[in-house]
């Protein structure tokens, strides 16, 4: 029987999810306002992504946020990380220029980077045996959550959506009856930040009531003198820990490079290759990800008593076929295009990103538990900050090198099979007292 206290710790923690690919997305679907309001270049674009909650920021604040978790506790994370996040889109709402823009796009980015890891590692410390796998997928609901509600209210905000009247109305309230265009539909974003403002309040107020996860606490008990160094420097000595990092990184890294090219272009990709509106993009990537969000759901139900090297397996093989419809029929017509975009939905309910949360948290002691999972993170989003560019290259300025990319997609994919199908541990329905004993032994 599910323990409501896991459930209720899993739902507050969770939040943290929803704001990190909120923000992604709202970054995303604003930039174009921004530009015109500011008169950015592209340039000037390329540095708001790369300092992003997708790229660095998020990078640099997983590896800080990873380690003070196991310094300082899980719960010093949830006290204090929000503040800082609600600073981070409180600068970009009243961004009047390139510097307060950026600099909001960075502090938010490391904000999410610092919270990530910790709220991962949480939810498992918190969760009953049977149900960890359960709130590992209720944390993950909310990663599609937060992008199918933020691209609604982009979609009803924008220029020419249904409430854009009510928006004009807020931009004169505020910026007087004057107001050019273009500044006009800034708040367009402004307005869609605001509600992740929002969210992030009711997220602090839910975080910092909870309390210290009981396995960090009885693991501070017995190791009081241990420092931030020397936690970092027992995880490098680690033969264990190291292959488990390597292993991590090698499902999640390949995986997360094709899944971070398609959270931000996805759009783009299916205007340029596929030929639809701007709107309908936009709706199909709202459908795709209700369907993401669907299947995590039912995966949640049966994470905890099936095999999880199965599940794995089937996402995975999902999303090669996605991406070999691709260079089969094509997505140059409705067929292949919505054939794409429902397997590459099925997918992402059942994505890497699951198991490499539940995983992460499984694998590692309670000693450097978070700050494994925060360097993995700074990898994976530092490399693939890297990879977005070499794929606009690859790509082409009219998806001409669409299909050369998708072959390099599905070798990523195919590699992340080969190394999770190999290397899947057997975690399933044992604490982590225990497997902890058994892959470390008893000083651990």
């Amino acid at each position: 029987m599910a323990n409501s206290g896991s459930l209720k710790s899993t739902i507050a923690v969770s939040l943290t999810n929803y704001l990190d690919a909120g923000a992604i997305v709202a970054g995303a679907s604003g930039l174009t306002l921004w530009q015109k309001y500011l008169d950015l270049t592209e340039v000037h674009l390329g540095w708001l992504n790369f300092i992003s909650a997708n790229c660095l920021g998020a990078a640099l604040g997983a590896i800080i946020g990873g380690f003070l978790a196991d310094k300082y506790g899980r719960k010093f994370i949830f006290t204090y990380n929000m503040i800082v996040y609600m600073v981070g889109v409180l600068t970009i709402m009243l961004s009047v220029n390139f510097p307060m823009l950026l600099a909001g796009f960075l502090i938010t980015g490391i904000s999410v980077g610092v919270g990530v890891p910790a709220s991962w590692t949480y939810i498992s410390e918190s969760s009953e045996v049977n149900n960890r796998g359960r709130n590992i997928c209720i944390s993950q609901m909310s990663w599609g959550i937060g992008p199918m509600v933020i691209l609604l209210l982009g979609m009803l905000f924008a220029p020419g959506g249904y409430l854009f009247s009510w928006v004009e109305s807020v931009a004169h309230l505020f910026g007087g009856a004057d107001m050019a265009a273009n500044e006009v539909n800034a708040y367009s974003s402004r307005i869609v930040f605001f509600s992740l403002f929002v969210v992030a309040f009711i997220a602090w107020n839910l975080q910092r009531r909870l309390q210290e996860s009981a396995e960090f606490t009885a693991q501070k008990e017995e190791e009081k003198k241990a420092g931030l160094i020397d936690n970092i420097k027992v995880l490098f000595q680690n033969r264990i820990a190291v292959k488990t990092v390597c292993f991590l990184a090698g499902i999640y890294l390949t995986w997360n490079l094709v899944a971070s090219v398609m959270g931000f272009f996805q759009p783009h990709i299916y205007e340029t290759a596929g030929g639809v509106t701007n709107e309908q993009a936009n709706w199909m990537n709202c459908i795709q990800w209700a369907i993401i969000v669907g299947v995590t759901f039912l995966v949640s139900k049966l994470i905890d008593h099936t095999s999880h090297k199965g599940i794995y397996t089937f996402g995975l093989l999902v999303a090669i076929s996605a991406w070999l419809i691709i260079v089969t029929i094509g997505v140059n017509g409705p067929v292949g295009l919505w054939a794409f975009a429902i397997l590459w939905g099925v997918q992402g309910g059942t994505s890497v990103q699951i198991f490499y949360a539940l995983w992460g948290s499984e694998l590692f002691p309670a000693k450097f538990r978070a700050g494994a999972q925060g360097l993995m993170f700074f990898i994976v989003r530092g490399l693939s900050a890297l990879w977005g560019l070499v794929f606009t290259y690859i790509y082409g300025e009219n998806g001409e090198g669409f299909t050369l990319a998708a072959y390099c997609m599905i070798t990523l994919l195919v590699v992340s099979l080969v190394v999770g199908f190999i290397g899947a541990p057997k975690t399933r329905g044992r604490s982590l007292e225990e497997i902890t004993r058994e892959r470390y032994g008893e000083k651990y």
